[in-house]
């Protein structure tokens, strides 16, 4: 469904006691990821997890290698020939727009104004009040309450792949479990190709299989319990929840 092939990432190694050396952030992966699946990629801080979503969405192009939605040969393309093509991508940190209101900016997303669709949409991501809708995208938002207008904006548009970027930043423990259900409901209902950031058990737990990412390689691809031992390693230096 999504496939990537040989790709890197490499930028100026700026430690290197030459000029021009690079650095390979992300170092020759290749992986298909099935269409309706749920997938936890996770890893180290500095590992390349985030920066190889970023290369699906077109956040950065990649330096060599190939990228095909469906057989399409997306590589060449754009953040926004790519949104069109049914990739959405959630932000670890949502931007916060003065003076715009999260019925602006889901309306927008939805393609449509219509107040029965809306309502639809906050339904699916936990949001009973309709007042709601009517509130600034600004500061006075909770990390709780722009993560769900990030959620709501993302999955509006039914994406074919939907990127979730650590989307337990900024939240409370208990907002956790609801979110994972959320993920879960939307890939199975809606067929969609899930993948989350995270160092969180929750959504490592719930994946279908488990991306493990060191040193700009996958270490490990499989299930949760046959990472344990990956873990618990990287547990013994800090790294997880």
């Amino acid at each position: 469904m999504l496939e990537i092939k040989d790709i890197v990432f490499s930028v100026p190694d700026l430690d290197a006691s030459e000029k021009g050396v690079q650095k390979s952030i992300v170092n020759r992966v290749s992986y298909t990821f099935e269409a309706g699946k749920f997938y936890a990629v996770t890893g180290p801080n500095g590992s390349g997890k985030t920066t190889l979503a970023k290369l699906i969405m077109g956040i950065y192009p990649v330096t060599s290698g190939s990228l095909f939605l469906e057989g399409t040969d997306i590589t060449h393309l754009g953040i926004t020939e790519r949104a069109r093509a049914g990739i959405a991508y959630s932000f670890q940190h949502p931007a916060r727009f003065k003076g715009t209101t999260f019925r602006d900016l889901l309306s927008i997303a939805a393609g449509t104004e219509d107040e029965d669709a809306l309502a639809k949409i906050v339904a699916r991501v936990g949001i009973c009040s309709l007042d709601f809708l009517d509130k600034p995208v600004d500061s006075r938002l909770s990390g709780g309450e722009i993560k769900k207008v990030e959620l709501a904006t993302t999955i509006a548009r039914n994406p074919r792949v939907a990127i979730y970027d650590e989307p337990d930043t900024g939240i409370d423990l208990w907002t956790i479990d609801p979110m994972v259900r959320l993920l879960k409901r939307e890939q199975e209902t809606h067929g969609t190709t899930t993948i989350v950031v995270s160092h969180n058990r929750a959504f490592l737990a719930a994946a279908d299989t488990l991306l493990l990412i060191r040193s700009g390689r996958i270490a490990y691809a499989g299930d949760l319990d046959g990472a344990s031992a990956l873990l618990e390693d990287l547990s013994a230096c800090g790294y997880g929840n």
